[in-house]
């Protein structure tokens, strides 16, 4: 994923080759790429195969990196590091963002771009950085492995190919859900104990002082769009939207990513140039740097010592690990 061309490749070849993999289906290639209705039995098995591909090293090329290399369960499914490393220490030009409640993303990446878990995927597993496996290498690998060709005839009812690939990991993606924070406790089940009177301090600073919902609304706390947020003046080689569809208007535009979970996922932005909450916090009340496609939303404020304080009190009530049960 370091240059728009590159991208472009992925995302063409990627569809390509799923499509090409359903040619001898009674179905349409879109109704493959639509989700269907399932037994309940049938899809956790679905999403324990991909559970297993998820965390399997073997599908990089030097068998070191996995999904959950840069998707830690116990970091929100993040990695912790600036911007993640990929087979022989490569490095990307991005922070690794949280995979928890991907069931809800109307696009995926940071460039707001493919509009599926699945076609996502494919990026990862190609890209020459991070996990650099030929897909066609890559298949023929995972269908000699016995569990994983029984699974995929079990599961999918056909052989083991990139389409059974990414319905699996898909599946188990959209199974991971981090909905049951104090917050959503406070706020949509009217908890009025669930959080401390310091954090609602900080909701009301955040949603009636600052606008912050404007970007950020609840329950989700994204509205999933991409936009300038002023981060740089010169945004360098990663140009983020920009560079999928050489839109000059998009130069600067990432995805408004969810604050759910927030003071497990530094560090923050695109880039991981925001070591720390406080870091993030001072950035806004600055109003950003003046780029000129930067978003109208993002203007300057005061914020006192106590009232930054309640707002972090306030993202704390944001953090669900009921997730990890699966994972202790």
């Amino acid at each position: 994923m370091q240059t728009k061309t590159l991208l472009k490749c992925f995302f063409f070849a990627g569809i390509f080759i799923c499509l090409a993999q359903c040619r001898n289906s009674k179905n349409t290639a879109i109704a493959e790429f639509s989700s269907v209705h399932i037994d309940s039995d049938n899809e956790l098995k679905k999403i324990e195969f991909g559970r297993k591909l998820f965390f399997d090293k073997r599908l990089s090329s030097d068998e070191t990196v996995s999904c959950s290399s840069c998707h830690l369960p116990e970091m929100a499914f993040t990695d912790g590091l600036k911007v993640s490393v990929g087979v022989e220490g490569r490095l990307t030009e991005r922070n690794s963002p949280s995979i928890l409640n991907s069931r809800d993303l109307p696009t995926v990446m940071f460039d707001g771009h493919l509009p599926t878990l699945e076609q996502q995927v494919i990026v990862p597993i190609q890209e020459h950085v991070e996990m650099n496996m030929n897909m066609l290498d890559l298949i023929s690998k995972l269908k000699a492995i016995p569990e994983y060709s029984k699974a995929a005839k079990e599961c999918f009812n056909r052989d083991f190919d990139p389409w059974v690939l990414t319905r699996a990991i898909s599946a188990f993606e959209r199974s991971l859900i981090s909905k049951s924070s104090p917050f959503d406790q406070f706020y949509s089940n009217n908890d009025i104990d669930a959080i401390s009177n310091s954090a609602k301090r900080g909701w009301r600073i955040f949603s009636e002082d600052l606008y912050c919902t404007k970007c950020h609304p609840a329950p989700n706390f994204t509205t999933y769009e991409t936009i300038n947020n002023g981060l740089y003046m010169n945004y360098g080689t990663d140009k983020g939207r920009f560079r999928i569809f050489n839109d000059s208007s998009d130069i600067g535009k990432f995805k408004i990513p969810s604050l759910r979970n927030i003071t497990l996922t530094a560090p923050y932005m695109h880039d991981g140039s925001k070591a720390l909450i406080h870091d993030v916090i001072d950035h806004y009340r600055r109003g950003g740097e003046p780029h000129k496609l930067k978003d109208k939303r993002i203007t300057s404020f005061k914020l006192s010592d106590e009232q930054e304080n309640d707002l972090i009190n306030f993202f704390s009530t944001l953090v669900d690990t009921s997730y990890m049960k699966n994972y202790n």
